[in-house]
């Protein structure tokens, strides 16, 4: 780190470099240190296939993180929902910033319910395509990779009558205006740490860590830390069909997790509350919650029955 300058790594992509730059800036104006962004390829970036395919579980993080322990960057932001569960060795999460809108959204011509019988979603997560299963079954799911320009252009190209995109995603490139249908979490519950950011920087910078502590948001953290404790308590990756989300209100920390069956004909779905401070806790004691009522048979099916 050179004198009130910080190096912070990111992926390329259009929305990877808009979050950073966001955080770039709120860390220069609470700060007053200069930010510089440093573009890294990941694994993920370069793979063509499904990220279910290639294991998922960091492959958008892994190359960033090895640029901050050999010292190529001082730290590095990424959306927290490609974050492994277990700490990386070396690493400290020295920030979640403010969360954007964390649910999900439907681009396409027409509202879920509008869509025809048969229409073709597009969606590369099997969290989202287990929803969908579930809200229509006469649905065709179909897999897709790519930036959001690239699945937006399917539909308007005509190849998709619809996909789903997260909505902190879209807002950031401002192309919210496309969706034709916000998702509440009572329809599809979002990805763990879906809209928020992680901030990293190596565990032997504790002055650093110190610094870019000045973005973190503690209600979001909270909030993250019990939707990814129950990912971790269950030991399924950001590729397994399970939705989580807690939010603050009044004091007390709700938080609602789902395990769906990809077929989409059979989920559990459970809520807890509890004290933000106790937000692992919380996440651990409904994860065990949800092994009780048959989550992990659900996790493991991998195929879809016919119809």
């Amino acid at each position: 780190m050179s004198a009130r300058t910080l190096r912070l790594g990111t992926r390329k992509s259009l929305l990877a470099v808009t979050q950073a730059q966001l955080v770039a800036d709120e860390l220069s104006r609470r700060t007053g240190y200069a930010v510089e962004l440093v573009g890294v390829t990941t694994e993920g970036d370069v793979s063509k296939a499904l990220l279910a395919q290639i294991g998922g579980t960091g492959v958008f993080v892994n190359a960033l993180r090895e640029r901050l322990l050999s010292g190529g960057v001082d730290f590095a932001v990424h959306s927290l929902k490609d974050l492994p569960t277990a700490p990386g060795v070396g690493i400290t999460l020295a920030a979640v910033p403010q969360r954007e809108d964390p649910r999900d959204a439907l681009c396409g011509s027409a509202k879920l319910a509008d869509l025809p019988r048969g229409a073709r979603v597009g969606t590369g997560s099997p969290r989202r395509m287990a929803q969908l299963r579930a809200l229509r079954h006469d649905l065709e799911v179909v897999p897709i990779r790519g930036n959001a320009d690239t699945r937006l252009r399917k539909v308007t190209e005509g190849e998709l009558d619809a996909v789903v995109l997260a909505c902190a995603g879209l807002s950031r490139i401002d192309r919210l205006d496309e969706a034709a249908e916000i998702f509440d979490p009572d329809q599809m519950l979002p990805a763990p740490g879906q809209g928020a950011l992680a901030v990293e920087c190596a565990a032997d910078r504790p002055d650093l860590a110190e610094l870019l502590a000045a973005v973190d948001d503690p209600a979001t953290r909270a909030a993250v830390t019990a939707e990814r404790t129950v990912l971790a308590a269950l030991e399924a990756g950001c590729s397994a069909p399970v939705g989580a989300y807690a939010a603050e209100v009044e004091q007390k920390l709700h938080l609602t997790a789902n395990v769906v069956a990809l077929d989409g004909t059979r989920q559990v779905r459970l809520s807890a509350s509890g004290h933000p401070q106790d937000a692992a806790r919380l996440g651990g004691d409904l994860a065990a919650r949800l092994f009780a009522e048959g989550a992990d048979q659900l996790m493991g099916e991998r195929h879809i029955e016919p119809r």
